[in-house]
């Protein structure tokens, strides 16, 4: 497991790619907020966390299936990264910061265009409170 990246994995580049083709300008991983949001917007007060379906446990997700070898361990484990990510979306609402997440399973090619198009509207709500 020592091989598995936290930061600057594939689906968080082709998010980053996306919205700085838009014009968004973002901080990267901001130790000093909850969770360390893979992207952070300080101007709209929003973050953005790009997660991976196994890891993150995205529900009814094909790639979200627990191991059959170890399967409690890893039932624990995923679990624990579940509750810690509600937690933290939680933390970031009540400093009043605004929260989307990606799914992994969400980035193929044909889908890219549209969640950008998709984040553009979330982020860019000048109407949001701050």
């Amino acid at each position: 497991m020592s091989g598995i990246r936290g930061k600057d994995t594939k689906p968080e580049l082709l998010v980053r790619k996306a919205l700085h083709a838009l014009g968004f300008r973002y901080r990267l991983h901001v130790k000093d907020l909850p969770g360390k949001p893979d992207l952070v917007f300080p101007k709209l007060r929003a973050v953005v966390f790009v997660n991976g379906c196994f890891w993150h446990r995205h529900l009814e997700c094909k790639f979200a299936a627990v191991p059959k070898s170890n399967s409690e361990f890893w039932e624990q484990k995923l679990e624990a990264n579940r509750k810690r990510d509600l937690l933290h979306g939680q933390q970031l609402r009540t400093l009043g910061w605004r929260v989307l997440t990606i799914w992994e399973c969400e980035l193929d090619e044909f889908h890219i265009k549209q969640l950008a198009a998709n984040l553009l509207a979330n982020l860019d709500d000048t109407s949001a409170t701050r």
